[in-house]
Parts: structure tokens; C-alpha cells; sequence
């Protein structure tokens, strides 16, 4: 019986016969292991963040942000044309409110939330993520409770308001922007003073004591007065020594009902419009609590799960 000629090598020994052994070890070891490889594939592409959640959530606070941009800039423009910012000590010589705050304020507190948000989503920073979602529900608590207190201490709001509105009818020759304000609310509601024409006696110009030398003396300011639809040019005399008459003669040629009331009323009015626009407000701040939450958790998941998945 003949042996046959086939030997078999085993793969050690054919490493060592190979003319470049180092070349065969590095291709027996090179070899992939199929079933390895792709389970780690997908353990990978599994931990892959949100593109849709990640960048409707940058499109949301952009938006945000450039709000906030736009409002910060128009609050510094009107201070710097009032010389506030060459003189700052002048933000408190004014008596009454200075609507630039409200300018100031609210962009200054969206261009923040607006940039926080946009980098963190858009770098999956999660530490800017979960700053916009706890600074947004720390705003959107704020609004909730002040709502509950305003309903629960109805009364108390409303002397607050009076006071607020006396205040300022005391500095309305004082700045530009509030007098702007209170004319634009007086005409708006069809209302003259926080109660009534007589509130003017507040203020300095348009006191009746005998000792005001000013031409404004016993009148109210021209938003006090009944519009004539015949007259195209304002007359911002109509209101000159009006309340020297009685209140039945001052009735056709100025408004004779308070601010506080006619705002109530008109609240009454449109409260499905106000409360719409409370409740889209809060929803969307609730978007972007969500939003934010749901990124920074998927975030967190996918380093960890990289890094696992690095050393396995």
C-alpha cells in the first residue's frame, strides 16, 4: 500500500516555511470576525443621537435667540439715545417705569436661553442642554405661580396697579418712552388716568393749584381726548383746561372712564385671546423643556455607550 505524497502542515509550520513569516501572521490575525463585527455595528448605530429631535430643537432656539438679539439691541439703542448709557446713575432718577427695561429684560433673558440652547444642541452639549431646560422651567414656574397669585389676591393686584399707574402718570413729562406708553394705553382703551381725568392732579404740570405756572395747568394729556374723525392732524391742545368744567360738560371732548376699569373690562373681553395666547406660550416653553430633556438623555447615552463599545 502506497503512502500518499499529500503531508499535512499544520498552520505554525507553514508560518515558519512562509518566505516572509511576519506577512502570514499578520493576515491569519487580520481576519474579521463576521458575527463580532456586525453585532458591534449596530450597537453603535443603535446609540446614534436624534438628527430630527437635535435640530428641530436648534431651529426652535434659534429663532429664540434672534428674538432676544433683536430686543436686547432696540433696549440699548434707546438708552444710548437717551444718554443712559453715558450716565448710568440716570436709571434710577426716574420715578415711574422705563419701558426699555422690559426691552432689556426679556431679550437679554431669550438671547441667553436662545444661545444656551442652540450650542447645546447643536454641539450635544449636555451641560447647556440641561442649563436651558432647568432655566426654561424655572421661568415657565414663575408664570405659573404668578398666575395663582394674581387670581387668589385679585384685590391686592388691583391696588397695585393703581399705585403703579399713579406712579407713573406723577413722571410722564419725565421720559420720553413712558409718556409714549401711557398715550398709547390711554387711547388705546378709551381711558383717561388710573381712575378718572382727576388722577392728572398728580403730576406737576397738570396739577390745578394756583401756584403751577404751566400752560398744561388743569388739562390732561392730548390721548385723554375724544378723537374728532374730521381732523387728520392730532391736536395736542384739545386737553388744555378741560377739567376746569364740570364732569357731565368734560364728557364730549375727553374720556372720562379710569384706565384700571377699561383694562378689566377689556380682559373680559378678550379672555379666550389672552388665555390662548398664555397657553401656546406655556406650551411651547414645555416643547422646549421636552426637547431639551429628551437630547441631553440620548446624549449621555450614546458617550456611554461608545465608550463601552470602544473597549469592547
Amino acid at each position: 500500500m502506497e503512502t500518499s505524497n499529500l503531508e499535512y502542515r499544520s498552520p505554525l509550520a507553514a508560518a515558519f516555511q512562509s518566505p516572509h513569516p511576519s506577512s502570514f501572521l499578520a493576515s491569519q490575525t487580520a481576519t474579521p470576525i463576521p458575527g463580532r463585527m456586525s453585532r458591534k455595528r449596530r450597537h453603535l448605530k443603535g446609540t446614534e443621537v436624534s438628527c430630527c429631535v437635535k435640530y428641530i430643537l436648534f431651529g426652535f432656539n434659534i429663532i429664540f435667540w434672534l428674538l432676544g438679539a433683536a430686543f436686547l439691541s432696540i433696549g440699548l439703542w434707546a438708552w444710548a439715545e437717551k444718554g443712559v448709557l453715558s450716565n448710568i446713575s440716570s436709571i434710577t432718577d426716574l420715578g415711574g417705569l422705563d419701558p426699555v427695561w422690559l426691552f432689556i429684560v426679556v431679550g437679554g433673558v431669550m438671547f441667553i436661553l436662545g444661545f444656551a440652547g442652540c450650542i447645546g444642541a447643536l454641539r450635544e452639549n449636555t451641560v447647556l442642554l440641561k442649563f436651558f431646560s432647568v432655566f426654561l422651567g424655572l421661568i415657565f414656574f414663575l408664570e405659573l405661580t404668578t398666575g395663582i397669585l394674581a387670581y387668589v389676591f385679585k384685590d391686592w393686584i388691583k391696588d397695585q396697579l393703581n399705585l403703579f399707574i399713579n406712579n407713573n402718570v406723577k413722571a410722564y413729562r419725565d421720559d420720553i418712552d413712558l409718556q409714549n406708553l401711557i398715550d398709547f394705553a390711554q387711547e388705546y382703551w378709551s381711558c383717561c388716568g388710573a381712575h378718572g381725568p382727576d388722577d392728572w392732579n398728580l403730576n406737576m404740570y397738570f396739577n390745578c393749584t394756583n401756584s403751577n405756572p404751566s400752560r398744561e395747568r388743569c388739562g390732561v394729556p392730548f390721548s385723554c381726548c375724544v378723537k374728532d374723525p374730521a381732523e387728520d392732524v392730532i391736536n395736542t391742545q384739545c386737553g388744555y383746561d378741560v377739567r376746569r368744567l364740570t364732569d357731565l360738560e368734560r364728557q364730549p371732548f375727553i374720556h372720562t372712564k379710569g384706565c384700571v376699569g377699561q383694562f378689566e373690562k377689556w380682559l373680559q373681553d378678550n379672555l379666550i385671546l389672552v388665555a390662548g395666547i398664555f397657553v401656546g406660550i406655556a406650551l411651547l416653553q414645555i416643547f422646549g423643556i421636552c426637547l431639551a430633556q429628551n437630547l441631553a438623555r440620548s446624549c449621555t447615552r450614546t458617550s456611554v455607550r461608545r465608550k463601552t463599545g470602544s473597549h469592547g
